[in-house]
């Protein structure tokens, strides 16, 4: 068991701007706990640029603009506990503290003065969506997709449609074609994009890649690997009309649909969780409803942009 006087859950972007504003003052241990072998978080794939103009005042790639936070947590003097997965935040007698596990370690508990839940946020996955068919190779998020190709060098498909226009999905859907595959189209539930104009007009417009408003996929062929999608358009309610399904043959099937606060570790601590953000309730110094324990970026709510998850979270921290 060892002690700090803040343990914060997660080496992203928010979990390093939340350690860095705690070890301002110089007189506090911080440790930042990762799961991962690399401090950045989810933005060690976005390969793409528009980060930090709000920070820094200047256009950086998803990776640059982690190495910046990375190297300020260390250079403050951060406690980096990489590999280590979290199993439990709990408050005790002498405060909150933290159960971690690592190939290196083994199981340990940090005791803390105040612990910072940074986990970030995941994406709604398939079984979400209840899709009729079965379940064939060649469906993935748009996020796991990003990560084959710019992190593992590896093309998820060649001929891909993709349900959702968040910004993953735009991005992945440029990422995709300057990669060589063939993006056949983008479909959107909403009558509007719910990602950033910016991203529409440089990942489709650009591109000559529709964005079908209006629209869902309704059905997936194929039994071992996707054959084809069946795309639909939708009513006012969202339920698909009758007679208007085009077919589109593809290999890959990708779906950016939302991003969830990922909250398995604060409702397990007993945190009170807003139906409405699925984040955590918090006060105005971003503590819970455990005394002790914080929290801040997209395990709060999903924010637009990563600036404004580095400007909360060195509130948190």
């Amino acid at each position: 068991m060892r002690r700090y006087d803040v343990v914060v859950v997660g080496g992203g972007p928010a979990g390093l701007a939340a350690a860095v504003a705690a070890r301002a003052g110089g007189r506090c241990s911080v440790a930042v706990v990762e799961r991962d072998d690399a401090l950045g978080g989810i933005l060690n794939q976005c390969v793409h640029n528009g980060f930090g103009l709000v920070t820094f005042g200047e256009e950086l790639t998803g990776p640059e603009y982690a190495a910046r936070w990375a190297d300020a947590a260390l250079e403050a003097g951060v406690e980096v506990l990489l590999g280590s997965m979290v199993l439990d935040v709990s408050a005790g007698p002498e405060g909150p503290g933290v159960t971690c596990v690592s190939a290196e370690r083994g199981v340990e508990r940090l005791e803390a003065g105040a612990v910072v839940l940074a986990m970030g946020c995941r994406e709604r996955p398939a079984g979400a969506l209840g899709i009729p068919g079965f379940r064939p190779a060649g469906v993935y998020t748009a996020g796991c997709a990003q990560r084959m190709v710019n992190c593992e060098g590896l093309l998820p498909g060649r001929e891909v449609v993709i349900l959702g226009s968040g910004d993953i999905g735009l991005i992945m859907a440029r990422r995709l074609t300057l990669e060589g595959a063939h993006v056949a189209c983008v479909a959107e539930l909403m009558p509007y994009s719910s990602g950033l104009k910016r991203n529409v007009v440089q990942c489709l417009d650009d591109f000559g890649i529709p964005l079908l408003l209006s629209h869902t996929v309704t059905r997936v062929e194929g039994r071992r690997r996707v054959e084809a999608v069946e795309v639909s358009r939708v009513d006012g309610a969202g339920r698909p009309i009758p007679g208007t399904e085009a077919r589109y043959p593809c290999d890959t099937l990708l779906l950016s649909v939302g991003l969830l606060p990922e909250n398995e570790l604060s409702r397990a601590a007993g945190v009170e969780l807003s139906p409405t953000t699925r984040g955590p309730v918090v006060d105005d110094s971003l503590m819970t409803s455990v005394p002790g324990i914080f929290a801040c970026g997209n395990v709060l709510h999903v924010h637009d942009l990563v600036d404004y998850v580095s400007q909360e979270a060195a509130r948190a921290g």
